[in-house]
């Protein structure tokens, strides 16, 4: 039996433009994976431990926080993280 997944686009845009799904990387050898924390309630407690399994698997991380949980992350913060980072981890909780 095949489920079918829905992807949803996290950006906030309006009316969501349509873009292919980029492929995941082989291996996460040698890349930097960053991890956004959205300002929600335990979103840091989630980070730490995907950080630790990072870590374990030799994986390098970057952190990241939003000013605000109530806003879209700024434009020069999305820049900077897709500038330091190959891959992106947004950390959701409550």
């Amino acid at each position: 039996m095949t489920t079918a997944i829905k992807l949803r686009d996290p950006t906030a845009e309006s009316s969501p433009t349509r873009r292919a799904r980029r492929t995941p990387p082989a291996s996460l050898a040698g890349k930097s994976v960053a991890l956004m924390d959205i300002g929600k309630a335990r979103g840091a407690e989630f980070i730490d431990r995907l950080e630790q399994h990072f870590s374990k698997a030799g994986v390098a991380t970057r952190r990241y926080r939003k000013p605000t949980n109530t806003k879209v992350a700024p434009t020069d913060l999305l820049q900077r993280i897709a500038a330091e980072n190959q891959l992106a981890v947004i950390a959701l909780s409550d």
